[in-house]
């Protein structure tokens, strides 16, 4: 944490000097002009772009004597306020060498009122208005005080968020004078990660997850298992792990996650408002666990583990009754370990399962998720079958998808069941950025800046009202990618738009305007230490200090493009 605190500690210094250099040029597709950075004022700067903003009036200045003021604290929502409090007073103080105390505000004034610190930070629920929703805010800033009133919590840490891009000035000390009223578009905005076919430790992902906070992410997929290793403890089946959990693509040590680390990364998600989604993919992609235990074959044999990139030759036996304790016993435990509403069940490329096979299977895998409680999420192959009453289908298609495909999971939407979308060809996170890219894939096309952003999910599918449309979500595959760097080259700066989509009015969305803002952010990934790549079609400030992102880090195998989805 002093680490990420001495970061935060120049971002401001380096966005002001970032303000003044030299701007390159970037293209608008368009015009076929070139967009120049233009500085934008600190409201301009919010990244996602929030529903309304009045700028306006003096700015408030953090000074010695200024507080963070939360809740009396004899509730479970004052609690959470306090904790968020905390965490915005953590944030705060490397930045602006304040000390920040956090107080509670039972009885209003009191300290914080002298020493030029005004009212302070104030932080308050007003659960008696529900306009704002489960996410919403509004923050006003005045000379006297900025105030956040949210209707839950989780509105609240939004906008924290708001908060932290808005601080800024000379010394970082202060918020201009101004109101943002806040709420997002759709209550999924989500991100998935890969820990199959490389493994990534907790500390790696916990960095992840702080990366998707700041942007109002509130979901987290994580995609478990899949031929290449098996990356969660399984008490009951504990070869999964064990023997299932070594290796990866182009072999290596592997690794898996214990019980305990995996609550421990789920509790960490969730104080920072993110939702985990497990995912534990079936009957296909199901190598590791077939490789583990002889009896889930058909056939009685274990092939030997995998450390490839094909996909579709794996499944499990469908007709063994065994297969079917075998699937009870991990969404039990792992429902268990997971408070989240959600159990992600894979059922995509299912090639080696046939069509009669793969619907009675998953009919029996959706009844053990809801006996534990749980939604179904899928892949939105389960469209082909018969998904479960609520069951979510997510959608990662791409413009050459079959249109009958298409339109399957468009008469489901159509059903009432909610779709998660996550079109290949615009917001999966593995796919390059351009020819010159590495690591990446291409199976989908390329997927540079503007494409990742260009698009409406409320109008994806014709025929299916925005209504119908849960959210989205940007998969990160990791077939090629071995390092925290590559990870995060390959994510930012696409995440960022994928983040507004999800969270934006989509009259807000505007290409030249969110260029703008997305180049206002490049000092603060650079300030985090966040390997981004330098999109030529945005027009970045020139680097303060030399970026990690200054050479294109090396994939560790080679870019494979006959692989399909995952």
């Amino acid at each position: 944490m002093n680490r990420v605190l001495r970061t935060f500690g120049v971002l401001l210094v380096l966005a002001a000097a970032a303000s003044c250099s030299q701007a390159r040029g970037a293209g608008d597709a368009k015009s076929g002009e070139r967009l120049a950075y233009a500085d934008p004022p600190p409201y301009e700067r919010l990244l996602p772009a929030p529903a309304e903003v009045r700028p306006g009036g003096p700015a408030h200045r953090l000074a010695p004597g200024t507080v963070i003021r939360t809740g009396p604290g004899d509730s479970a929502g004052d609690e959470e306020v306090r904790q968020i409090g905390e965490r915005l007073a953590e944030e705060l103080r490397g930045p602006t060498g304040l000390p920040l105390p956090v107080v509670d505000d039972a009885a209003g004034g009191g300290a914080g009122s002298g020493a030029g610190g005004g009212d302070g930070i104030r932080l308050r629920l007003d659960t008696s208005d529900g306009r704002l929703g489960e996410e919403g805010y509004r923050l006003e800033s005045t000379a006297a005080a900025v105030t956040l009133t949210a209707h839950a919590p989780a509105g609240l840490f939004r906008g924290v968020q708001t908060l932290r891009q808005l601080v800024s000035g000379p010394d970082g000390r202060e918020v201009p004078g101004g109101t943002v009223t806040d709420t997002p578009r759709f209550g999924y905005r989500g991100a998935m990660i890969d820990i199959a076919r490389h493994h990534f430790t907790v500390p790696q992902v916990k960095r992840y997850v702080d990366q998707l906070a700041q942007y109002k992410i509130n979901k987290l997929h994580v995609h478990l298992t899949d031929d290449q290793g098996w990356r969660l403890d399984i008490a009951s089946w504990p070869r999964l792990a064990s023997y299932g959990g070594v290796g990866g693509v182009g072999g290596g040590a592997g690794g898996h996650w214990t019980r305990e680390e995996y609550r421990d990364f789920v509790e960490y998600a969730a104080d920072r408002y993110i939702e985990v989604i497990p995912e534990i993919d079936m009957p296909g992609h199901t190598n590791a666990a077939l490789a583990s235990y002889a009896e889930l074959n058909c056939d009685g044999r274990a092939p030997a583990r995998y450390t490839g990139t094909k996909v579709g030759f794996s499944s499990l036996c469908v007709s063994k009754e065994i297969t079917y304790e075998f699937i009870d016993d991990v969404l039990r435990e792992v429902a268990e370990l997971t408070p989240g509403r959600y159990l992600h069940i894979g059922g995509d490329e299912a090639h080696s399962t046939p069509a009669a096979d793969y619907a009675a299977f998953m009919e029996r895998a959706q009844a053990v998720v809801a006996k534990y409680g749980k939604t179904v999420v899928a892949w939105h192959q389960l469209a082909a079958a018969d998904p479960a009453p609520g069951a979510v289908l997510q959608w990662w298609g791409h413009d050459r998808t079959p249109a009958a495909e298409r339109d399957r999971v468009a008469a489901a939407a159509r059903a009432g069941h909610p779709i998660v979308l996550s079109p290949a060809d615009h917001a999966y996170l593995d796919m390059k950025y351009d020819k010159d890219t590495k690591p990446g894939l291409a199976w989908a096309g390329y997927v540079p800046v503007r494409r990742s952003y260009g698009w409406n999910p409320g109008a994806y599918f014709a025929g299916v009202p925005e209504s119908a449309i849960l959210g989205v979500e940007a998969p990160l595959w990791t077939e090629t990618i071995a390092t925290r760097a590559d990870l995060e080259y390959m994510a930012f700066p696409r995440l960022l738009g994928l983040a507004e989509l999800g969270w934006s009015p989509a009259g807000k969305l505007d290409w030249p305007a969110y260029a703008q803002r997305l180049a206002a952010h490049g000092p603060r990934l650079e300030a985090q230490q966040i390997n981004y790549f330098r999109a030529p079609d945005v027009p970045w400030p020139a680097p303060v200090l030399p970026s990690p992102a200054a050479a294109r880090p090396t994939a560790p195998f080679p870019p494979r493009d006959d692989i399909q989805r995952s």
